[in-house]
């Protein structure tokens, strides 16, 4: 680090680190709580991989189902998580979840309309009841376009295409962060007592993934490092749908609301396989013909298709057909709208599908099935928070959004992930802006020498020594190790090979080598990336070693069935120590799963 630079500074009640709905939603709470906030985001404001969500927003407003209420939506959450879900966090979401839908309305979200002239709302799996209020498939875009004019009109200071590296501490409290420019590579100091993680998700660690660049787990290993505890790493969701061909965009999601609004899956053989696996634990709400489940979806029987299956049952299906020899030519599997839908309604309900098909893949999806397939899409584990407050374990540190664990159990049902974002970022904006306000004059300080010494780390891919290593090989490494080793069906002997790769990596990291200087070089950008993206790598193969069952969005060939045990623990992670100061190490911790009171436990009693 040249000894002549100065660094930016910033001072700030709340910072909150990442834009997509959670941080939007917590920025605009902290501002209107009256907290100096500022807001960060590595791209352009507006690019938030929240725009990637299609299908709707989970929300029992009851429009289409005046018998569907909280209490449903909670029950459908908790069971489409096996019963791993934090049951307050459920709760507060399924309650509080219609206001923070109608407040988007009010501030100019424009839905679409049910003949009544209501917000719409359509089915997507694992809802006993059609409940996703929707833009067409553009709700994420909506949603991103309706907090982002509230928050810019609100005057909430913005840093745009800036990267947050380390977390700084005063003592054991939050003190701020440190960041760079991605244009120039100058570093900036925020001082804040309060900082709300909304960093997203993990995907860019696996090699198919629906997950944009951005997705490199930048607030689970922010966390960690500073002191935080990681709960539940090894459930991550394997999308079932993602579009297999072009190679070029392979993993680029590929809505659930295809087959919300009729298309079914079909392999090599033009067989609906899916009817062959329904879980007893979903029959009773499930066709078991194929005749019923077309009159479901002409009637609007209460009965739902196999399509509709909870998405770690489907995903599991649809790898089950390919490993069988029936996938389609390009190794997934047919999703087909265009025999059961007219080409006015594909195009009025789908438009994003029918473009994204038609322009990256030659298809037109109002006359030929899809191919699609499981892409790496969602991390249900994150930093362990308070369920009210979204408050982690170190004092000052908040996370909403995908970034925080609990919510979403073991497996996360459609459209509760939107939901999610604006009702705990929300509660994270407002509980961070207050935390700060009752510190008075107790505030925390920023450490210089903690700064310099972050600093240099960053800079260290600038100076290394004659081992150098190529951040883009061991980026192509990483990702092929989680693709083959931690991918949707485990087992214990390649887990612990995935370990050992990735403890050769970290080792590896440390002579990561960029060349050029610190302006505009994306090879410094995967360096420092690749830090946090090995450090979640090793949390999600620990904790999938440690859970001996399937449950979820975890998957063991060795443990194949669901343990009762199993379901009343967490698994928890935290750091003990880091390369550069030895091996990367985790400690491993089972922890007792909360209790539900007796009247949210009476409503599950036949979800088991």
């Amino acid at each position: 680090m040249p000894a002549e630079e100065t660094f930016e500074h910033h001072d700030y009640d709340v910072v909150v680190i990442g834009a997509g709905g959670a941080g939007l939603r917590a920025a605009v709470a902290a501002h209107e709580s009256g907290a100096r906030t500022a807001l960060i985001c590595r791209s352009l404001l507006g690019k938030a991989h929240t725009v990637m969500a299609e299908g709707g927003i989970a929300a029992a407003l009851g429009n289409l189902w005046p018998e569907d209420n909280w209490q449903v939506h909670f029950r459908d959450t908790m069971r489409g998580g096996k019963l791993l879900n934090h049951w307050r966090m459920a709760e507060l979401h399924a309650k509080e979840a219609p206001e923070r839908v109608y407040e988007l309305e009010q501030w100019g979200a424009l839905f679409d309309r049910t003949p009544a002239g209501k917000i719409s709302q359509r089915d997507f799996g694992g809802h006993r009841y059609a409940r996703l209020a929707h833009v067409g498939d553009r709700t994420g875009l909506e949603m991103i376009r309706a907090l982002q004019q509230r928050a810019v009109s609100s005057g909430i200071d913005v840093f745009m295409e800036l990267t947050v590296t380390d977390l700084l501490k005063d003592g054991d409290r939050v003190a701020g962060a440190l960041a760079y420019w991605r244009e120039s590579g100058r570093f900036v100091v925020f001082q804040a007592p309060a900082v709300v993680l909304a960093t997203g998700g993990i995907g860019k660690s696996w090699k198919v993934t629906s997950n944009s660049w951005e997705c490199t787990g930048d607030g689970h290993a922010l966390a960690l490092r500073a002191g935080a505890t990681l709960l539940n790493m090894e459930f991550v969701q394997f999308h079932p749908t993602g579009m297999v061909w072009p190679l070029s965009v392979r993993g680029l999601l590929v809505t659930e609301s295809v087959r919300g609004d009729g298309g079914v899956l079909r392999n090599s053989e033009n067989k609906r396989f899916m009817f062959d696996y329904i879980p007893e634990f979903f029959k009773a709400e499930t066709a078991d013909n194929i005749e019923e489940a077309d009159r479901w979806y002409e009637d609007k029987h209460n009965r739902r298709p196999p399509e509709l299956l909870p998405r770690d049952e489907v995903a599991r299906a649809i790898n089950a057909e390919i490993k069988a020899g029936r996938g389609s030519p390009h190794g997934g599997v047919f999703l087909d709208i265009a025999s059961r839908r007219t080409p006015e309604f594909i195009q009025r309900r789908l438009p994003s599908m029918y473009h994204q098909f038609k322009e990256l893949a030659d298809v037109d999806i109002t006359k030929e099935p899809m191919e699609i397939g499981p892409t790496c899409h969602y991390a249900m584990g994150g930093v362990e928070v308070d369920p009210d407050t979204q408050a982690s374990l170190v004092p000052g540190l908040y996370a909403a959004g995908e970034v925080a664990g609990g919510m979403h159990g073991a497996n996360r049902l459609g459209g509760n992930s939107l939901s999610d974002l604006i009702v705990f970022g929300k509660r994270a904006g407002e509980y961070a802006a207050a935390y700060a306000k009752g510190l008075g004059a107790q505030r925390p300080r920023v450490n210089a020498a903690d700064v310099s010494r972050a600093a240099e780390d960053a800079l260290a891919p600038f100076g290394a020594g004659t081992a150098q290593e190529n951040p883009y090989a061991l980026h192509q490494e990483l990702q092929e190790t989680m693709q083959d080793l931690v991918g949707i069906i485990r087992e214990e002997g390649e887990m612990r090979q995935a370990l050992e790769k990735i403890a050769s990596l970290q080792q590896r990291a440390r002579n990561l080598s960029v060349e050029g200087n610190r302006s505009f070089n994306p090879g410094w950008h995967l360096a420092l990336d690749l830090r946090n993206m090995l450090l979640v790598s090793q949390s999600v193969a620990t904790a999938a070693l440690e859970r001996q069952e399937s449950r979820g969005g975890h998957t063991r060939n060795d443990y194949p069935t669901t343990d009762p045990f199993w379901g009343k623990q967490n698994v928890v992670l935290a750091l003990t120590g880091e390369a550069g100061q030895g091996p990367t190490t985790l400690a491993v911790k089972r922890q007792a799963l909360p209790e539900p009171p007796p009247e949210l436990a009476a409503l599950l009693e036949d979800a088991h």
